[in-house]
């Protein structure tokens, strides 16, 4: 659905965008994340037809972005940050002055308008002044101009900015459902709403794609593998004499246990591994009785910041 090939975006000298490659496939919801000043914005306004790219060729369901502008942006849908609302129209005439614009007819507008108020949750403040929506009800009408043309593709730019928890979960619960047929690139701050929402993110920092992956397989090439953390009611000789016996198994660490008469041990596997029923073999047959059994994973926030960090150094 989008294609993004030798991506380049030049300012003078500065180099905003360098060398990006990246695909995303229709049915996908896929986090967009870096840094203030790596060139997400860039991008962002690029896949838009906002800005022009200085190289490279970009791609929408299998349309070049520059050939054929004026019918690819009408398969995308756009919510920036601060959604571009008109605060004196109403929620109703707001959305028919957008279908205008995006070249709906006249005669369909009206069917599209309720569809998409119904979608996004304002048929209710449909009659009210924009003005005097509260910020979530402003943030889903912005949501409901990207969508009026039934956009393929869904550019979302910080889409829960500025709400409360509850309007935040019914947010992410919108994307979740929209992204069911149709592409979303979501970009946002709030590193635990990707996770939330997203199975793949894409990371750029100073203009590279420096990740292109699901959270746990990121972590995993960060961790150097799979780590499991175990508790177990045995002594460290005997969990070591079992464990011994595993294949793939790479390294065992013992730590300080948090409970009396127990061992507990971090496990690392070979590569990427999945060693966790192996080792509830080998520690059945020990009769060792497993007391906890978890992955070791690093948190959206970790990844982001041990990618961009390290790129930096």
């Amino acid at each position: 659905m989008i294609e993004v090939t030798n991506l380049v975006r030049r300012y003078g000298k500065h180099v905003a965008v360098d060398n990006a490659n990246f695909k995303i496939e229709k049915g996908e919801i896929v986090g967009f994340l870096g840094p203030n000043g790596a060139g997400k914005s860039t991008t962002m306004n690029i896949l838009t037809g906002y800005l022009s790219a200085t190289e490279g060729i970009v791609k929408i369901d299998g349309q070049d972005i520059l050939e054929y502008p004026t019918e690819i942006k009408r398969k995308i849908g756009y919510l920036p940050e601060n959604p571009p609302l008109y605060m004196d129209m109403t929620v109703r005439e707001y959305l028919s002055f957008a279908g205008e614009i995006k070249g709906i007819p006249a005669t369909a507008r009206k069917e599209k308008m309720n569809h998409v108020m119904e979608t996004v949750g304002v048929q209710d403040v449909s009659k009210r002044l924009i003005k005097n929506l509260s910020k979530g009800y402003k943030q889903r009408v912005g949501l409901a101009q990207a969508m009026i043309a039934d956009p393929n593709v869904l550019v979302l730019d910080e889409p829960t900015a500025g709400l409360d928890p509850k309007q935040i979960l019914e947010i992410r619960a919108l994307i979740t459902e929209l992204g069911k047929d149709r592409t979303i690139i979501l970009s946002s701050h709030i590193l635990p709403e990707v996770s939330a929402v997203c199975k793949r993110v894409l990371i750029i920092n100073k203009g590279k794609i420096v990740a292109d992956d699901s959270p746990e397989n990121l972590a995993k090439h960060i961790l150097g593998g799979s780590q499991i953390h175990l508790r177990l009611d045995a002594s460290e000789a005997e969990v070591r004499s079992a464990l011994d016996k595993v294949p793939s198994l790479k390294e065992l660490e013992f730590r300080e246990s948090q409970e009396a008469g127990t061992a507990e041990t971090i496990v690392e596997a070979e590569g990427e591994k999945d060693i966790r029923r192996d080792i509830s073999r080998a520690l059945a047959a020990a009769n060792i009785p497993i007391l906890m059994m978890r992955s070791m994973d690093m948190s959206l926030e970790d990844i982001f910041l041990n990618l961009t960090t390290m790129e930096e150094k």
